[in-house]
């Protein structure tokens, strides 16, 4: 069994691989990437990023981040709803909050936000953000609308629980529904 820096240094090298940036050897499909992680590796995972963006950057390779917790705030924001989401989470708890901005913040309004920020000359997108956006954003309702988006642009998500080519289980626990068009890009042993 790999450690988690083990396996955080197997995907700066995996990364940088021609085939994974031009999607060369994997059919048809497009290039989408699951790196799961147990979620206790959350700040590990969360302090090597900054270093694996600014490694790929060396050689010559874009790197687009979404943080799908950040586009949360951002499409309240833009609403001019952040505020008044904060003031109804103290009222009325998480749940309450849940139930009122969950049609608000629908995963086609996240894939939209992206889709603004894209610039189509990355190399490479990554997700984050994934647990803390639970339970507003479904990680594999993301992954299904951005198929149309990004073409042929390789995404890899950070997932902090377990994926096993079929099926995403966040936190090791909630089980999301099957996806079977990704790839898992570094394994745990």
């Amino acid at each position: 069994m790999l450690t988690i820096q083990q396996r955080l240094n197997k995907l700066d090298l995996e990364l940088r691989k021609p085939q994974l940036i031009e999607n060369r050897g994997i059919g048809n499909e497009i290039g989408f990437y699951i790196f799961d992680y147990d979620p206790e590796h959350e700040p590990v995972v969360q302090e090597f990023l900054p270093t694996l963006k600014v490694n790929l950057k060396r050689i010559g390779f874009k790197v687009t981040e979404f943080n799908l917790y950040q586009i949360i705030l951002n499409i309240l924001e833009e609403r001019q709803l952040l505020q008044k989401a904060f003031e109804l989470e103290s009222k009325q708890g998480s749940l309450g909050l849940e139930r009122s901005i969950r049609p608000l913040v629908r995963p086609e309004q996240a894939i939209a936000y992206m889709q603004k920020q894209i610039q189509n000359d990355e190399d490479l997108i990554f997700i984050t953000g994934v647990g803390e956006s639970y339970p507003l954003m479904r990680s594999h309702l993301i992954l299904n609308n951005l198929h149309s988006v990004l073409d042929r642009k390789p995404l890899v998500m950070f997932f902090p629980g377990a994926y096993d080519g079929q099926e995403l289980k966040l936190f090791n626990a909630f089980r999301d529904d099957n996806y079977y068009r990704a790839f898992s890009i570094v394994g745990r042993s």
